[in-house]
C-alpha cells in the first residue's frame, strides 16, 4: 500500500509511555480511515453495557484546518456489538494529549480487548469553520421545521 497520495496531509505522531505503539495505518489503498489500536498494559473486559476510554499510547499534531474524526470499526460492531460512543468523535487541531476511544459494548457477550487490537479508525478530514450571525427569520423551506424522521413520511 502507498501511505503518500496526491493531496495528503502530513500528521505528526507522538508515540507516548515507552514508545512503541504503533501509527495509524491504513488496510488497503482506498481506505478512508487508519487503524487505531489500543495501547494496554493488560487484556481490557467489557461486559454487555460497559463502556471504557482505550488508550492509543498516540498523541498528534493535526494541521491548523483539519480535525481527526474517530469512527467505529465496522467488524468490531458486526461481529462483537462493539462502537465508539461518540461517533464520530473529533479530535482538534490543537489538541496536544493522548487520544483515547470511547468504546462501549452493546453486544449480547463480554469482550476482550488486547494490547495491539484495532480499536478505531481515524479520518483526516478538513473543517470549515461557520460564521454565526443573529437573525430576525429563517428562510422558508418545503421541510420548515419538521425534524427527527419527518421527511421519510407520506
Amino acid at each position: 500500500m502507498t501511505e503518500e497520495r496526491a493531496g495528503a496531509v502530513t500528521v505528526r505522531v507522538l508515540r507516548l509511555g515507552n514508545g512503541d505503539a504503533p501509527l495509524p495505518a491504513y488496510a488497503s489503498d482506498g481506505a478512508a480511515g487508519a487503524d487505531l489500536r489500543a495501547a494496554l498494559p493488560a487484556p481490557l473486559t467489557l461486559r454487555p453495557g460497559e463502556r471504557s476510554l482505550v488508550p492509543t499510547g498516540l498523541a498528534f499534531e493535526i494541521p491548523d484546518g483539519y480535525e481527526m474524526q474517530i469512527r467505529p470499526r465496522s467488524g468490531l460492531a458486526a461481529r462483537h456489538g462493539m462502537t465508539v460512543l461518540n461517533t464520530p468523535g473529533t479530535v482538534d487541531s490543537d489538541y496536544r494529549g493522548e487520544v483515547k476511544v470511547l468504546l462501549v459494548n452493546l453486544g449480547a457477550e463480554a469482550v476482550t480487548i488486547g494490547d495491539g487490537d484495532r480499536i478505531a479508525q481515524a479520518v483526516v478530514a478538513p473543517v470549515v469553520r461557520a460564521r454565526f450571525l443573529p437573525a430576525v427569520e429563517l428562510s422558508d423551506t418545503t421541510r420548515g421545521g419538521g425534524g427527527f424522521g419527518s421527511t421519510g413520511r407520506r
